[in-house]
């Protein structure tokens, strides 16, 4: 099961740094708006890794804020954006 663990931990590590790429280097601002967000869906991903192997289910309210905090983030921003120019 600790393969299992830190295989995950180092996919998640991987996909995080290759969506951070995109973070700095997308095109629109909506490109970055999805990445921020996958990010944030990684990092909650993770901590539910961590939770798995720690079996400490205190975390559950974190990765729960943790998805408030990114749809309302993103509604926010989705509605209040810039159109951005060509």
């Amino acid at each position: 099961m600790t393969t299992i663990l830190t295989v995950s931990g180092v996919l998640l590590l991987i996909s995080a740094l290759l969506i951070t790429y995109r973070v700095l280097a997308g095109p629109t601002s909506l490109d970055r708006l999805v990445a921020v967000d996958a990010i944030l869906a990684i990092a909650m991903c993770g901590l539910a890794l961590w939770a798995v192997y720690t079996r400490d289910t205190t975390i559950a309210p974190a990765i729960v804020a943790l998805a408030l905090v990114g749809f309302i983030g993103s509604v926010s921003v989705a509605r209040f954006r810039v159109r951005d120019d060509r």
